[in-house]
């Protein structure tokens, strides 16, 4: 027999494209438009590179500290990892291996069923109602686990937090992971609730807020004992999974916190006048709490209005599947970029 016939097969995770040059309008992967705090490139300018020849801390001490002073945490209660893909992708090792189905939205971050299908692990997938909102009531059955990200993506709704408590409540016997990773663009955290609750686990990332999308930085918080762990299965796989620099960079940006604010806050009113903008040229949009808008037009599709502007050096995400495939995800840029965007809009629109 082959060997071939043991490989694992997955449908693979489909990235969003990263296109090179100096004149595009990159709106399509949810980076943040805005660079990283100041501190941060202040300490890369200082970094000894004779401390790359050393392995890195595998406890990332340094940056656990920072984020437990930032969210007024014991370090134990916090997890980091490469992204929080990777740090998603660990828990989905650890902690969904009941053999029971694991629940997450129909319409939902796409490397959830990826990971899946890579750990062996059953899924049901609850639909969203007509306004792409989760219902806590689907959430009320047998399963393995239960995962989703809030705000949605790639929707953007924000489910409140007496609902995502429900859903915490209700299923006490498995782990809930609330995915935050646009918590910062005008959500309420369920970190509060990981005091009464020893079965939630809350993952953020430095790759929107914090604009380290280069640097993959990821963590989780929970009680003690979902983070413990998750250390367990980390340290089994692979101990030094975090470099250096993503240690050190880090921490310095969760300290200026200021800047931090600044940012965030520059893309929430840009955000905000986004919507009235689309909705002047026509457009339907969600009621976004992230950092990009899913928006569609009623006189043009989707795909096609993708590629009329991917031809026009713009670039934004369409989702070839079902339910999503007459939106387009748009990231919010800069209010130059946007208007740039605006503009192709307009004219496109008055020639249809």
């Amino acid at each position: 027999m082959s060997w071939r016939t043991y490989i694992r097969e997955v449908e693979p995770y489909v990235p969003g494209e990263q296109p090179q040059g100096e004149t595009i309008i990159k709106l399509n992967t949810n980076e943040n438009p805005y660079p990283p705090a100041p501190a941060v490139e202040k300490a890369l300018r200082n970094m000894d590179p004779a401390w790359f020849r050393k392995y890195p801390d595998p406890s990332a001490d340094i940056l656990v500290e920072a984020l437990a002073d930032c969210y007024h945490l014991p370090k134990e209660r916090i997890f980091v990892g490469v992204g929080s893909d990777d740090v998603l992708g660990m828990a989905f090792l650890t902690f969904f291996n009941s053999g029971k189905p694991i629940l997450f939205p129909d319409v939902t971050y796409s490397f959830y069923p990826v990971w899946a299908q890579l750990f062996g692990i059953p899924y049901e997938t609850p639909a969203l109602d007509g306004d792409f909102r989760i219902k806590p009531e689907d959430y009320r059955r047998e399963n393995g686990g239960i995962i989703f990200p809030n705000p949605n993506a790639p929707t953007g709704v924000f489910l409140p937090l007496d609902q995502v408590e429900e859903i915490v409540k209700a299923n006490r016997d498995s782990v809930v992971i609330v995915d935050e990773a646009y918590i910062d663009f005008g959500g309420e955290s369920a970190l509060p609730l990981i005091e009464r609750y020893d079965n939630l686990l809350i993952v953020q990332t430095f790759s929107k807020s914090r604009s380290m999308a280069g640097m993959r930085v990821g963590y989780a918080m929970g009680q003690e004992e979902l983070i413990q762990a998750l250390g367990n299965v980390k340290y089994s796989y692979n101990s030094y999974t975090m470099n250096m620099p993503s240690i050190i960079l880090g921490a310095e940006a969760v300290r200026d916190e200021a800047y931090f604010r600044e940012t965030t806050g520059k893309i929430m009113k840009t955000r905000e006048n986004a919507k009235a903008r689309l909705s002047r040229l026509g457009f339907s949009c969600t009621d976004s709490r992230t950092n990009f808008l899913f928006i569609t037009h009623p006189r043009v599709k989707a795909a096609q209005l993708f590629e009329a502007l991917r031809r026009g050096r713009i670039y934004v995400r369409y989702f070839r599947a079902p339910r999503l495939d007459n939106y387009l995800r748009v990231t919010v840029g800069t209010d130059e970029e946007m208007e740039v965007l605006y503009d192709f809009l307009e004219s496109y629109l008055e020639r249809l």
